[in-house]
């Protein structure tokens, strides 16, 4: 761990409390990080715009891996850095598929503007989609099925009642539709019991936008630390080398990686202790 020079941690779950808020321990933390030139990064689902609704600008992060690795933003100079969006033509098969399908699901526009989105209501009611709705109702539009966009798009978001074998052989379908495509499976942050159902490029990864940022700094993989909190995040943990799960994550996976305490009890203060010693 002394040869550490880049540290990734995701945000929902992990580096923030319940409340979205920071505890002055991880903020500490990462202040300390900086004074040892280590490398910090927000590795998150989140988009951007999204992002700023919990990090301001005193937070000291130096970059920001957003929406799973589809965009990635140096945080400290305000600079876009990196986008990958699906082609027009898998976005536009994607949504003849989830409409035919009648799935509940959005649509996100291109990076950086993936913070704006259409949304389909689909055969069965789904209050978790609803909730989403209501919470980004200002962003979204309806979706036309008779008009559909003809552009690129960044993401999907599919949600559906949490069950493994409807999550699997609804993942399977969703990727023999485009071979352009992968599926990134998290455990929703608003209520429990359900499943959000991420579609991006195949290149787009937490841990494909960390490797982006080592080779952009000349920093090693084996010179890296993760932390995470939930299955979206074993593409960042594969990356780096010493990788850690939180406390809060899901039972199932807990035997992956060795665990910190919970994102209520400074997860990771407590992760990069030995590197401030």
């Amino acid at each position: 761990m002394r040869n550490i020079k880049l540290v990734a941690t995701d945000l929902d779950g992990t580096f923030l409390r319940n409340d979205r808020t920071i505890s002055e321990p991880n903020l500490e933390a990462l202040r300390k990080l900086g004074e040892r030139n280590i490398i910090r990064v927000a590795a998150t689902g989140r988009n951007l715009n999204k992002v700023k609704e919990v990090l301001n600008d005193e937070v000291p992060f130096d970059y920001v891996v957003f929406s799973s690795g589809a965009g990635i933003y140096q945080w400290n100079k305000k600079e876009h850095l990196f986008a990958q969006n699906l082609s027009q033509t898998s976005s536009e098969k994607l949504l003849h598929a989830f409409i035919s399908r009648g799935l509940n699901f959005h649509a996100f526009y291109p990076v950086p503007e993936n913070h704006n989105h259409y949304f389909f209501r689909g055969t069965e009611p789904c209050e978790e989609f609803e909730r989403y709705f209501n919470f980004n109702r200002y962003y979204a539009s309806e979706l036309d099925p008779a008009q559909l966009p003809q552009t690129e798009l960044c993401q999907f978001l599919v949600i559906i009642k949490e069950d493994e074998d409807d999550f699997e052989k609804l993942k399977a379908e969703i990727e023999s539709l485009c071979p352009e495509i992968r599926v990134i499976r998290s455990s929703s942050p608003i209520t429990p019991g359900y499943i959000w159902i991420e579609v991006f490029h195949r290149s787009v990864s937490k841990g494909n936008g960390v490797r982006k940022i080592c080779k952009l700094t000349g920093v090693g993989a084996d010179e890296t630390m993760g932390l995470g909190n939930d299955y979206n995040d074993f593409d960042l943990l594969e990356f780096t080398r010493h990788s850690f799960l939180t406390d809060n994550s899901p039972k199932a996976i807990q035997h992956k990686y060795p665990l910190m305490p919970s994102n209520e009890k400074d997860a990771f203060a407590v992760s990069v202790q030995r590197l401030l010693e």
